[in-house]
Parts: C-alpha cells; structure tokens; sequence
C-alpha cells in the first residue's frame, strides 16, 4: 500500500469515527464526543502528514510536525495549519479525561463535560476532516 491510499484509509477511518461521535451526541454522551472527535482530528491530520511524505509519528496531537513542515503543503492548507494544530493540541488535552474522568479530583468524565463541549468538538472535528479531505483531493485532481 502506497502513502496516498494510507492516507485515503485514514481518512476514511476519520470520517467513521467522527459518525460515531456524532450519534454519541444523539445518546448525550458528552465525554464520548469529545474522546471520538480527539481520535478522528488525529487520524485526518495523520493523513495530510502521509501525504507529504512525512513519516507519522506515534503521538497523539501531530499539530507541531505539522508547523515543522508546513512548506511541504500548498499554501491554501499552509495558512490552515494554525488552527488545525491549535484544535489538536485543544483536544489532545482533553484525551484522557474525557475518557477516564479527572482523578486526581475523582470527577467522572460524565460529570466534566457539557452539550456545549461536545458541539464545539464536532464543529472543530469536522472542519477538521473536511481540510484534510481537500487536501488529499488535491493530490487526486493532480495525479487524475
């Protein structure tokens, strides 16, 4: 399997996961949404790093390779790329608690996160994973 359909299938898992999150939203599972949204930004920015060629590291927030390398991408993504590692290291925070809760306070994730968390998440989440589809969809105009 080459970078490019490593990076489709990350992106496709992306998109599987942030459906996911969106019918965790339907059952008010506030910290499950924040949890799947962390997960499915990861994958989608994993895959723009694939397809610049960059190896992917075994992180959860890849928003400073991201910055590290941003001469790799066309510019339309570059001037993205601020937010996009803003929103990784937003959520990347969040990873832990919103699935094992706060311990040191004994706070379950239930209780730490509201319906207004949750859609911000997904807001976020989806630009997201449209940026990064874009982007891939770029690569097939060109090698199309």
């Amino acid at each position: 399997m080459n970078t490019h359909e490593a990076a489709r299938r990350l992106l496709a898992r992306s998109a599987l996961i942030l459906q996911e999150a969106r019918y965790l939203e339907g059952k008010e599972a506030w910290s499950l949404v924040i949890r799947r949204c962390q997960e499915a930004v990861e994958l989608a920015l994993k895959a723009a790093l694939l397809w610049a060629g960059i190896e992917v590291p075994r992180v959860h927030d890849v928003g400073p390779i991201l910055k590290e390398h941003t001469g790799r991408f066309p510019v339309s993504f570059q001037r993205l790329i601020p937010p996009l590692a803003s929103i990784s290291r937003a959520l990347r925070a969040e990873r832990e608690l919103s699935f094992y809760g706060d311990e040191q306070s004994g706070t379950p994730p239930e209780l730490l996160y509201t319906e207004v968390d949750a859609q911000e998440a997904l807001k976020n989440a989806t630009e997201v994973l449209n940026t990064c589809q874009n982007l891939i969809a770029l690569r097939e105009a060109d090698d199309g």
